[in-house]
């Protein structure tokens, strides 16, 4: 299944790493949803993969069928599923992922904001923008250097 650079994106960020179990069970369950995921009685074209066993990623290529908010509600309700199955947190905003020696790390607000104090985490630290939109986007700018990320905005004054 091919998709347009343009189709959406939707992330969710673990707070904890899922075992390769785990990942192979979710796996199963977003192509589940994936498979009969509709908006208004049309299929969407749409696939999960989960990366780096800490994101859930959703993409839905709207040239065919657009997601509205009742199909978008749907793939929520799987978010809170797993979340509730697995133990984890995925809606929280205020943790951070960041990536070292290859390894992804995710910490909350305050023990990034140390790390950058203290240096282990540096302008050319890699971290996740969890904000990109479109599947072009998350291709060229969701893992990118601190400092080409909104992080170095929100958090420039500890750098």
């Amino acid at each position: 299944m091919s998709f347009s650079p343009q189709s959406k994106v939707w992330i969710y960020q673990s707070d904890r790493e899922f075992s390769d179990q785990e990942v192979s069970a979710i796996q199963q369950q977003l192509d589940g949803f994936t498979t009969q995921w509709k908006a208004h009685g049309h299929q969407l074209q749409a696939k999960a993969e989960i990366r780096y066993n800490y994101f859930i990623i959703f993409t839905v290529d709207e040239s065919t069928a657009g997601a509205t908010g009742c199909s978008i509600d749907a793939s929520v309700r799987v978010i809170k599923g797993i979340e509730s199955q697995y133990g984890a947190d995925l809606f929280n905003r205020f943790n951070m992922a960041y990536k070292v020696d290859g390894k992804v790390n995710v910490v909350n607000k305050e023990d990034f904001e140390t790390l950058i104090s203290i240096k282990n985490i540096t302008p050319d630290s890699i971290v996740f923008n969890n904000m990109v939109q479109t599947l072009e986007d998350f291709q060229t700018k969701w893992e990118v250097p601190f400092k080409d990320s909104w992080h170095n905005k929100v958090f420039a004054d500890l750098l």
